[in-house]
């Protein structure tokens, strides 16, 4: 495999909330250097509500020489709050982010902003700043949770597209039949840009359950109900959750994904496990149709 051939990795940080969590962040994204990510975003709260934060850790990771890409949300905010941060990012030569709607935070009811979609977040971006960023959006293989149907869901990615977005990442899944549907039911609309799989590692039952039951992402019942049967062993949740995502990366990179983003939870053991257990290592990563 040369190195232009070589799937991209890229890795979804979230800022520290204080000094502690910081200095496990850098322990982290300094162990995950090893996978030689084509970039790293940094996420961004509802409403705004780590602005700063993901600032901050979009500068951190870029010192440690990561090519970072702020999460960027228009839920809540205007258009000169955009235009503001866009500049800013710019002027530190920040060259991509990644466009979403985001989340009301609560006590906001309706008001959701000047710009009420991603699609308007992706036009607004290009209007202001012409072909600075590289766009990223989101992709949902499994629909969105509030979309009406998945032809809706699909025009709404479509959407994002035509207004500009250069390449999606993709809401994480365990079925990888639903991901290539969405592949070939997009690119059978006419969508060329590269949708990059995104992958949660199996850590913590708990946790995942959580976390899919808020983005509406699908746990195959035979994976609930192993990781149910190990209770509270800790070790072998992770040795399982280990396994079956290396499979599905896998399975995901021989048909054709053009590359893994993992969302690393700020943790370096499971993403670190699956990319060696794929045998990617001393290949350089690079994302080609960036």
């Amino acid at each position: 495999m040369s190195v232009t051939d070589t799937p991209a990795i890229s890795l979804e940080f979230f800022p520290p909330r204080d000094i502690a969590a910081a200095e496990r962040l850098v322990r982290a994204a300094k162990q995950m250097l090893a996978m030689h990510p084509r970039y790293v975003s940094v996420t961004f709260g509802a409403g705004g509500s780590t602005r700063a934060g993901t600032a901050t850790t979009v500068r951190t990771l870029s010192n440690l020489g990561c090519e970072a890409a702020p999460h960027l949300s228009c839920v809540g905010s205007t258009r000169d709050d955009l235009r503001a941060i866009l500049a800013a990012y710019k002027a530190e030569g920040v060259k991509r982010v990644v466009a979403l709607r985001g989340d009301l935070p609560s006590g906001m009811g309706g008001d959701a902003g000047e710009l009420r979609y991603a699609s308007d977040l992706v036009a607004f971006i290009r209007e202001e700043m012409g072909d600075w960023f590289h766009i990223e959006v989101a992709a949902y293989p499994e629909m969105h949770p509030q979309a009406a149907n998945p032809e809706a869901d699909l025009d709404n990615f479509k959407r994002k597209v035509d207004l500009g977005a250069d390449s999606a990442i993709t809401q994480y899944f365990f079925n990888p039949d639903a991901y290539f549907d969405f592949v070939d039911r997009a690119q059978a609309r006419g969508v060329t840009v590269p949708i990059v799989p995104g992958i949660m590692p199996i850590t913590n039952h708990t946790q995942l359950m959580r976390f899919s039951d808020m983005c509406g992402a699908e746990v195959p019942r035979w994976i609930r109900l192993r990781l149910a049967s190990f209770g509270d062993d800790k070790a072998s949740i992770r040795s399982f959750g280990v396994d079956v995502v290396t499979a599905l990366c896998q399975n995901l990179l021989d048909n054709g994904a053009p590359g893994l983003h993992f969302y690393s939870l700020n943790s370096a053991e499971a993403p670190m496990a699956i990319w060696k257990n794929l045998d990617l290592g001393g290949q350089k990563c690079v994302l080609a149709a960036s």
